[in-house]
């Protein structure tokens, strides 16, 4: 399970420290400063409120609900973009398992989770919310965003087009038994090939969230960075387009 995305405090200053490794591998990780325009704009005194979110369904990730499914060795999967109070409430549900509570802290009502997600849901599209289908039947959580337009932003260096993932697998019986990094793996492939100006993907998990972190590792993932966010100190955990996750 990764956790949720913090609200991100402008005031504080930002903190990032690349692991050693990839400070001599990756010499491209650094902050470009021709940020994107969508970016900018969060920064522009007097900014309109959010942009509209155009017809119904679209977002600003190239349809996250155009992209169809993806092949498994556990069957096929897909991510179906949260549309109604019975999809917040299975979410909802999940998120008072006391060990998704512990990283999602959406637990609570159900006034919590619902929220957290029609936010999103209401915005201008640079998140969008899913619930994780595997052979038809909802399993897992998601938000797909757009990093270089989220607060994480303003704490690592970003990329424009760079897409985050959030997720949590619903049920106690799907935990702790690789599905999580078959399931990554298959995300991070949708998001590269249905999102063309995207080079990269990243997570942000709690670093106390081992197996968050071992599940994107072994879904091809590196560690960047540990990064100071507000509530948490994160792994910055990133796949390249290009490097294929293991089979």
């Amino acid at each position: 399970m990764a956790s949720p995305r913090a609200s991100a405090d402008p005031a504080t200053a930002p903190t990032a420290h690349r692991t050693d490794k990839d400070a001599s591998a990756d010499g491209e990780d650094t902050l470009d400063l021709h940020l994107p325009e969508e970016f900018a704009a969060l920064f522009r005194p007097e900014r309109p409120g959010p942009a509209p979110a155009g017809p119904a369904g679209a977002d600003l990730l190239d349809r996250v609900a155009d992209w169809g499914p993806a092949a498994t060795p556990e069957g096929p999967f897909e991510l179906a973009p949260v549309q109604d109070a019975g999809d917040i409430a299975l979410v909802g549900r999940w998120m008072n398992d006391p060990a998704v509570a512990a990283f999602w802290e959406l637990n609570g009502p159900q006034e919590v989770t619902d929220a957290h997600v029609r936010a999103q849901l209401t915005g201008d599209g640079r998140s969008v919310p899913c619930l994780g289908l595997l052979d038809g039947v909802p399993m897992s959580y998601w938000e797909i965003y757009r990093a270089d337009l989220d607060p994480l932003a303003r704490y690592c260096p970003v990329r424009p087009h760079d897409t985050g993932v959030h997720l949590l697998i619903g049920d106690a019986a799907d935990r702790g038994r690789g599905l999580g990094t078959t399931l990554i793996r298959a995300v991070t492939d949708l998001v590269l090939a249905r999102r063309p100006r995207c080079t990269r993907v990243l997570a942000e998990p709690d670093l106390r969230n081992t197996p968050s972190v071992a599940a994107f590792l072994g879904a091809g993932f590196r560690l960047a960075a540990e990064v100071e966010l507000p509530g948490k100190r994160a792994a910055l955990l990133v796949r390249d387009r290009g490097t294929p996750g293991p089979p």
